[in-house]
């Protein structure tokens, strides 16, 4: 029955957007004829996609589901937006080409000064590669000074094997990069032909036969919360909690919490000051 909604809802869908577009939309002549519904005609539909008009009236109507490559097709022919793309793949449950979120590199000023007035809150954002592209000065105080690395090599995965400083930050640092890299890879699932974080990969596997083996155990982890130990050089050990949002834009803002009142709530504060003073 979950299936049968899902096509049910897929259907609606197409027949939603087919109606906002006009056979002038896809190139086509109209006679001077009065057409009976707007938008356009199924059977237009399916010749532009290359498959029959009675498997393209059985789409809409619910009665079974499609291919991914119909599915691309259609979007292309449809006309359909990124954020379209997404909902479509995520009612076929196919990887359609493009379905990933729009991505930008560069945070909207709200979500930047909700992170700047997160001032005894640390947090950082990262794009679906682990680019970092955004943080708070407690976050960087926390972690490392992002904007002293240079933004090609600003991607949270690298830094985690590149960067000795973060293998003693972790109490658990193996179990953090298993983790990350779990993580990695079910975001990739949008995008398995994305060619830069192919680039990352070959690149961390040839530096780091740790990162190889991780990364070809095919592991996946969705990103949720949990909590770390963290051994600071300036304030002595952390525990903090963490957990991850997404702002729709193809970031992940994680931010890091402890209990008030606590011993790690109290350093976190501490560093908070020195970051200000510095």
């Amino acid at each position: 029955m979950a299936g049968e909604t899902r096509w049910r809802e897929l259907g609606d869908f197409l027949r939603a957007r087919r109606a906002e577009l006009t056979p002038e939309d896809l190139g086509l002549v109209v006679s001077g004829q009065t057409r009976r519904v707007p938008g356009l005609r199924r059977e237009e539909v399916a010749h532009a996609t290359s498959i029959s008009t009675e498997y393209y009236a059985r789409l809409e109507q619910g009665r079974l589901p499609a291919s991914a490559p119909v599915l691309d097709d259609l979007a292309r022919v449809l006309r359909l937006t990124p954020d379209q793309r997404v909902y479509l793949a995520g009612l076929s449950g196919r990887p359609l080409t493009g379905a990933r979120p729009a991505f930008r590199d560069a945070l909207d000023v709200p979500v930047q000064r909700m992170l700047d007035n997160l001032v005894g809150t640390p947090a950082f954002v990262m794009g679906p590669r682990t680019e970092i592209v955004g943080w708070n000065d407690l976050g960087a105080a926390l972690i490392t000074d992002f904007a002293a690395i240079p933004e090609r090599e600003r991607y949270f995965i690298r830094l985690l094997f590149t960067d000795p400083a973060m293998r003693l930050l972790y109490a658990d640092w193996l179990s953090v990069v298993d983790l990350a890299i779990a993580q990695l890879r079910m975001d990739s699932a949008t995008d398995p032909e994305d060619e830069q974080l192919r680039e990352i990969v070959r690149e961390l596997s040839a530096l780091d036969p740790d990162f190889h083996d991780l990364w070809n155990g095919q592991e996946v982890a969705a990103r949720g919360s949990g909590t770390k130990i963290l051994r600071h050089p300036v304030v002595g050990e952390l525990a903090l909690d963490w957990g991850a949002l997404t702002d729709g834009a193809g970031h992940t803002i994680i931010v890091w919490t402890s209990e008030p009142g606590s011993v790690t709530h109290d350093r976190v504060l501490r560093l908070a000051e020195i970051a200000e003073e510095g």
